[in-house]
């Protein structure tokens, strides 16, 4: 199950890199600012005509994919710790030996013949 966790959240940080970049990659409606700076004319050139309807389709595809898989994981995640895969597999218990009542009497010193 973890793997699988592994592998949508790998897939929920590529399609958020790639939401970013259609965002920030879109026409401002002023014709300025970072869609601009970042390729926004150059997107109509590639495109064609209609480059806000394949932004805007690529955006709220990527939105939607972003918060299907967000949701999943938050409930693969729930139901992961709800039910684990291996309940002993805490942290180990270590017994401890007891300690003596009294201190143990010292010996007494040693003396030269």
């Amino acid at each position: 199950m973890s793997i699988v966790l592994g592998i949508l959240t790998f897939i929920l940080i590529l399609v958020s890199l790639f939401l970013m970049i259609v965002i920030l990659a879109q026409k401002a409606k002023s014709d300025g600012g970072m869609g601009a700076a970042l390729g926004g004319g150059m997107a109509e050139a590639t495109f064609g005509a209609d480059t806000g309807n394949v932004l805007s389709k690529a955006t709220i595809n990527a939105a939607i994919a972003f918060f299907l898989l967000a949701f999943g994981l938050y409930l693969f995640r729930i139901h992961e710790l709800k039910h684990p895969s291996n309940p002993g597999a805490g942290l180990p218990v270590m017994a401890l030996p007891a300690l003596p009542a009294t201190p143990p009497a010292k010996a007494p010193p040693a003396t030269k013949p």
